[in-house]
């Protein structure tokens, strides 16, 4: 398996246009937080409702996230936890207005993809994941990752 570093590096490589990475640290939380949204409106199976309340799809997808962040590196993995949970706070509450929540997720899912791609055409690059989907899990490291050096914390 690569390390951490292998990652972050390769990933940092594509995005060094002050434009993309701008665009980059709005849109990667943005998709993060859609995704959440979106996999919290799928429908469960009746076994999930002998579980704990907030046991879905959503649930199941952050913890396998957050195991592969780990095997990674178990700093960056715990740093995240917290946005992880920020963002199941907001997809929580998002769910209680009045417009569904699949619907509010799926319009910020589409513009910050459009946002991520547009820093891309800037760049002059494609980006990382066309050359392997693994990258589309690294971004929220990256942004993570940048901020830990500012402040010298090892990862």
């Amino acid at each position: 398996m690569r390390s951490a570093k292998y990652w972050l590096d390769a990933y940092a490589a594509d995005h060094q246009n002050p434009t993309n990475r701008t665009l980059h640290h709005i849109c990667v939380p943005l998709i993060v937080l859609s995704l959440i949204g979106l996999l919290w409106s799928l429908p469960t199976p009746a076994a999930f409702a002998s579980g704990p309340e907030y046991l879905n799809w959503s649930t199941l997808c952050i913890a396998a996230a957050m195991a592969y962040y780990a095997v990674l590196s178990i700093r960056l993995a715990l740093g995240l936890l917290p946005f992880v949970l920020a963002c199941e706070g907001a997809v929580i509450w998002m769910d209680t207005l009045t417009t569904p929540l699949w619907l509010i997720s799926l319009v910020i899912f589409v513009v910050a993809w459009i946002g991520q791609f547009v820093g891309h055409l800037a760049e002059g690059k494609r980006p990382s994941f066309f050359r392997d989907l693994q990258f589309l899990m690294i971004g929220p490291l990256w942004l993570l990752s940048g901020l830990y050096d500012r402040l010298g914390v090892r990862y």
